[in-house]
């Protein structure tokens, strides 16, 4: 009875995020689509210019398109959830809603969101091209799984710690934003020489793209991508998120 009571809260929450994100006109829907395709193009655009070749495979716009996608999995779910809290204090007020289903009616609409933005921009680009691909479907949802995960871990946390320290969330902005540059999108950790190749495989995110980009490219080894090393920090993040989440559940509705 209680599982059900709160996946119908869920749910009225996912119709009302649904409504606030992307209002009622198709637009909304568009530019999600549209963002993530400037991106992509903007990228093929300028390295073109600059090599002849990407850094694996033929075509830029593939591996800048699963770079990106692949990232975005991870940190558009974080940066959607983080003030989940925030965006929907006013219903924390109704004794029935949990501040946990605030997270996960986002973590939903952004996981549904993602993967028809990745099926669109995916399988139009694989349908340009002239040779055909093998798609490696375990690859590709281990690491979507992988990114949903750490991003809900890490955003259990930090929607508790937003809330109390506004500095805190200051910096982790700061801290962030070197991330898009870091995380493999425009390059392959596996051809970094020593030591950078193993300074940027402490980033998680890395071994993220790089599980995500090998579900399309057959012939990638990926000697970077270490699995045990990312369930690590997806087992942590978890606990460490639902624990300080669970021993915050009472203040969050005073804050």
């Amino acid at each position: 009875m209680y599982f059900v009571t709160h996946m119908r809260i869920v749910s009225a929450l996912l119709i009302r995020e649904m409504s606030t994100r992307f209002g009622n006109k198709p637009g909304g829907y568009i530019w999600a689509l549209l963002d993530p395709v400037a991106h992509v193009l903007m990228l093929t655009i300028i390295f073109q210019a600059i090599a002849h070749l990407p850094p694996l495979g033929t075509s830029f716009t593939l591996f800048f398109a699963t770079g990106y996608i692949g990232f975005h999995f991870y940190q558009g779910t974080t940066n959607y959830l983080n003030d989940a809290l925030k965006g929907n204090k006013a219903l924390l007020s109704y004794p029935n809603v949990a501040p946990i289903d605030t997270l996960v009616a986002r973590l939903l609409l952004q996981l549904g969101t993602m993967s028809m933005v990745a099926f669109i921009v995916l399988g139009v680009t694989i349908s340009t091209l002239r040779m055909p691909i093998m798609i490696d479907w375990v690859a590709i949802l281990a690491a979507v799984l992988a990114a949903t995960l750490l991003a809900f871990g890490v955003s259990l946390s930090n929607t508790v710690l937003f809330l109390r320290s506004p500095l805190y969330e200051k910096i982790y902005q700061i801290a962030m934003k070197p991330s898009f540059l870091l995380s493999g999108i425009f390059f392959l950790p596996d051809a970094l020489p020593h030591p950078f190749r193993e300074i940027i495989a402490y980033n998680p995110i890395v071994h993220i793209v790089v599980l995500f980009r090998k579900g399309f490219y057959a012939e990638y080894r990926a000697t970077t991508l270490d699995l045990n090393y990312l369930m690590g920090w997806i087992f942590v993040c978890l606990i460490g998120g639902l624990t300080l989440f669970t021993l915050s559940t009472r203040t969050l509705r005073n804050e």
